[in-house]
């Protein structure tokens, strides 16, 4: 699947591509509170566009180890305005990432062509507004929630495990009447998992790759970045997350959602002559 329609924005996956990320929340670990405000959002955007983002996810819920819910008009707030103008001005598709069926309708209707959902579309009524949305989704895994994922996660094989899960939820969408054609992947690395669960995902993602279907990797600047570097900060992860998302899409990665955008799309187009060199 080269092309991810994204409500009449076409997605090209020929090659691998940048996500870029843009959370309008004060307490994502990275960037909260940065771009809360809708004009700084959408210049935020404007930038990452400019610098190769091939799609621009816009989330209103920390998903950080430990954060707490946010109510649903709060995450309408936040999000809605932003997805707006960015659908209004940027040529390129928007994302929205929320679990919660009430924002995947309001965003879509605001112009979102994506949905990138943490609990793979198991919130109550999420599949159900999905099919009858009909846009792209990404499904992701986490074990858990966000408050309890990282407490002492257990797999007896992380990656047969994370198969047998992506292979239950793609059945149960087409079951519903959402097609296989119509969804991604996301091993969520970080989200209920320990180091050496993350290392062996990324070892072994060539075999989410096999499903056929697009994967999504999300790695930047994550703990595990850090761990592997001696804990470093998160403002100092940029390096090593460019060696995982280069090491992604060797083994099959077709988008990479990252926080730095121009750095990631040079070393992706490195990557992608080597790829299609005969």
């Amino acid at each position: 699947m080269s092309i991810v329609d994204c409500a009449g924005h076409p997605l090209d996956l020929s090659r691998p591509r940048v996500m870029g990320i843009l959370n309008v929340t004060p307490d994502s670990f990275s960037d909260g509170g940065a771009f809360i405000a809708p004009e700084k959002a959408l210049a935020r955007a404007r930038r990452m566009v400019a610098e190769g983002a091939a799609i621009i996810d816009v989330g209103g819920e920390s998903t950080r180890p430990g954060a707490p819910p946010v109510g649903e008009q709060e995450e309408l707030d936040r999000v809605i305005p932003v997805i707006t103008a960015i659908a209004a001005e940027l040529p390129v598709p928007v994302s929205v990432d929320t679990s919660k069926p009430r924002v995947m309708e309001e965003a879509a209707a605001a112009g979102a062509g994506l949905i990138n959902d943490v609990l793979a579309l198991r919130a109550p009524g999420a599949l159900e507004t999905a099919v009858r949305l009909q846009l792209p989704v990404c499904l992701m895994h986490m074990l858990g929630t966000p408050r309890t994922m990282q407490s002492a996660p257990h797999y007896h094989d992380v990656v047969a495990e994370l198969l047998d899960f992506f292979d239950e939820r793609i059945r149960t969408c087409e079951q519903a009447g959402l097609p296989r054609h119509r969804l991604l992947l996301d091993p969520g690395f970080g989200f209920g998992k320990t180091l050496e669960h993350n290392l062996m995902l990324l070892k072994h993602l060539s075999r989410f790759a096999d499903t056929g279907l697009p994967l999504l990797v999300g790695i930047s600047r994550k703990s595990m970045i850090g761990q592997l570097l001696d804990g470093a900060p998160v403002g100092e992860r940029l390096y090593g997350s460019l060696a995982a998302a280069v090491l992604a899409v060797e083994r099959g990665a077709a988008i990479v959602r990252v926080h730095d955008v121009a750095a990631t799309a040079d070393a992706l187009r490195v990557v992608s002559a080597l790829l299609e060199a005969g």
